[in-house]
């Protein structure tokens, strides 16, 4: 496997204005908020990156953590303006986005590929002319794989329900622990790590402890 680059910019995705704050495709934004909130870094608006963007340095070396300010279907315009003034190629860059494919519960991390009929996604590849930089999928569930009679756009713009975003919450926390491998260049070695205790997770959840067992009587 040839050797990795650091991640330079981490981006998460999400739509503007408190009304979508706690909505299902801002589930990239938490990562990022949560991670500035870990490594101490400030997030200011900057008009001419068209997001919130923050700075930190991390074993010596710049890292920048962005959040797209313009609406999800034009994120690629941040991501270029930041990458572009600081000279990031998209091998560097790491965008965290809520996954309709993946369910609550579970992540998945991955190099290019398609964008699923995510808007934030396509506009990205779209303006960095590559599909090619890494994803954070956040599981969310899709609403016919969550038996909900409810359309994509609106599922989206909903916040969670109390016990999938306790699961959300558990997957951000596993990539939080393992972001610092990524910020280092061991990307594969983060990924397994996640993607294992992921499923460690996920497998306890779907196990009953001893004594829950339902009753038939």
């Amino acid at each position: 496997m040839p050797a990795q680059k650091p991640i330079r910019l981490i981006v998460g995705l999400c739509n503007p204005g408190p009304e979508y704050v706690d909505t299902r495709h801002n589930a990239g934004a938490w990562y990022t908020e949560a991670l500035a909130q870990d490594l101490g870094a400030q997030f200011k608006h900057e008009s001419r990156f068209f997001g919130d963007l923050a700075r930190v340095k991390v074993q010596g070396e710049d890292l920048w953590i962005l959040m797209p300010t313009t609406y999800m279907n034009r994120s690629g315009q941040a991501v270029l303006a930041v990458a572009s003034f600081f000279k990031i190629l998209p091998d560097e860059i790491l965008v965290a986005h809520d996954e309709l494919d993946v369910l609550p519960g579970q992540l998945k991390i991955k190099k290019g590929g398609g964008n699923a009929g995510h808007n934030g996604l396509k506009d990205i590849s779209a303006k960095l002319g590559t599909p090619d930089f890494w994803r954070a999928r956040i599981g969310i569930g899709h609403p016919r794989s969550l038996g909900l009679n409810q359309g994509v756009a609106d599922f989206v713009l909903h916040r969670p329900s109390a016990d999938h975003q306790n699961q959300i919450a558990d997957c951000i926390e596993i990539l939080l622990k393992n972001t610092p491998l990524m910020l280092q260049g061991n990307i594969a070695m983060a990924t397994t790590r996640v993607h294992t205790e992921v499923d460690k997770a996920w497998k306890a959840r779907q196990t009953p402890a001893k004594g829950e067992a339902g009753n038939a009587a």
